[in-house]
């Protein structure tokens, strides 16, 4: 397994709140990551927020992090609970980026 430097690579975590369930935020979510080259997941939680894992380049991670400060046209984002480190858990190592549908 090709080993990256923590400096380039990393991992966000994000909860994303306001009116972000039923406008296809999951779904715009999974294709800006795609084309970001991330791996990880987004869900519904049920409360209302969406969150999302990504792992990848830290370039690629700021990018993403910015998009989801706005999202897709039809989202009302009101704040985004959001971190960016260098740590990535070895069970956290994706081979894609997924709708999640568990808790």
């Amino acid at each position: 397994m090709e080993r990256r430097s923590s400096a380039l690579y990393g991992r966000l975590h994000a909860v994303v709140h306001g009116w972000v369930q039923g406008v296809s935020f999951r779904a715009y979510t999974v294709e800006r990551a795609r084309r970001l080259r991330l791996t990880g997941w987004v869900r519904n939680l049920p409360d209302g927020t969406v969150e999302t894992v990504a792992i990848g380049p830290r370039q690629a991670l700021d990018a993403f992090g910015e998009w989801l400060q706005h999202g897709p046209s039809a989202a009302d984002v009101k704040r985004v609970d959001l971190t960016i480190g260098d740590a990535v858990d070895p069970d956290e190592i994706f081979t894609t980026f997924e709708i999640r549908y568990d808790d």
